[in-house]
């Protein structure tokens, strides 16, 4: 495999937030024979059997898009060759990045969602992200029953129309982003915990701690745009060095 690297120019993914010490890029999963041609070129053997177990083009495609986008992002800042770079799974499925054989000291986690992908990077700590589209096509009542607790579903049944598919999709993504951070597997009863009051309220991002660890705590923010729901969630511990609104996410990290 080469150790080429997509000029900038050509790349199909760009800086879209920073949240504390995380860094999050938008990809673009549109069909683009150019892109979708580059990206290929970038997956190891196994990622290329993995793409060819997808039944659609679609959802192969978006994988190739995405999985490329990461390796270039993940190079780029361990500095490494692309043949140097691999992929391994922690206990419950959740990625983590090996150089050489050794795990790399980078966290990262990606989503994506129709045209959309997302992928946040930071420099240590349990990590996730959400991206979803948001649709009007789903009985969201339905679903908040199965997968909200009582103050979510309460603010989403207090909207209407538009506004009640923002707010479902808003703290949907936000749990989706928690449950992904912690990296437990499908275990976690998802409507067993709630998304932060000052989130419920309407407010950015808020700290986190699950009910079962106490202990840990979990920075999470919106990323909704025009386009897309998403979410951002990040394990964090004290630090006296930090300051600033999101000094939080520029503590050192737990491991």
């Amino acid at each position: 495999m080469p150790p080429m690297r997509v000029p900038v120019r050509q790349r199909w993914w760009r800086d879209f937030r920073t949240v504390g010490a995380a860094d999050i890029l938008h990809v673009d999963l549109t069909p683009h024979a150019q892109h979708e041609a580059a990206a290929a070129s970038l997956l190891d053997d196994e990622e290329h059997q993995r793409a060819d177990r997808f039944l659609y083009p679609g959802p192969r495609r978006r994988y190739v898009l995405l999985r490329a986008a990461l390796r270039s992002v993940l190079c780029d800042r361990l500095g490494c060759r692309n043949d140097d770079l691999a992929f391994r799974a922690a206990e419950h499925g959740k990625p983590y990045a090996v150089v050489r054989g050794a795990p790399a000291s980078l966290q990262f986690n990606v989503s994506d969602s129709g045209p959309h992908g997302l992928i946040a990077i930071a420099p240590a700590g349990r990590l996730g992200i959400d991206v979803e589209e948001r649709s009007d096509k789903r009985d969201l009542d339905g679903l908040s029953e199965t997968v909200f607790g009582p103050d979510e579903r309460a603010v989403v049944a207090a909207a209407a129309g538009q506004q009640k598919i923002d707010r479902f999709y808003r703290l949907w993504t936000v749990k989706e982003a928690l449950l992904k951070a912690l990296g437990t597997g499908l275990y976690l009863d998802v409507a067993g915990f709630q998304a932060p009051a000052a989130l419920l309220r309407g407010e950015s991002g808020a700290e986190f701690r699950f009910p079962h660890l106490p202990d840990v705590a979990w920075w999470v923010e919106d990323l909704g745009a025009d386009d897309f729901a998403a979410a951002i969630a990040h394990e964090v511990v004290a630090d006296a060095h930090a300051d600033g609104p999101h000094g939080r996410l520029r503590k050192t990290v737990a491991l």
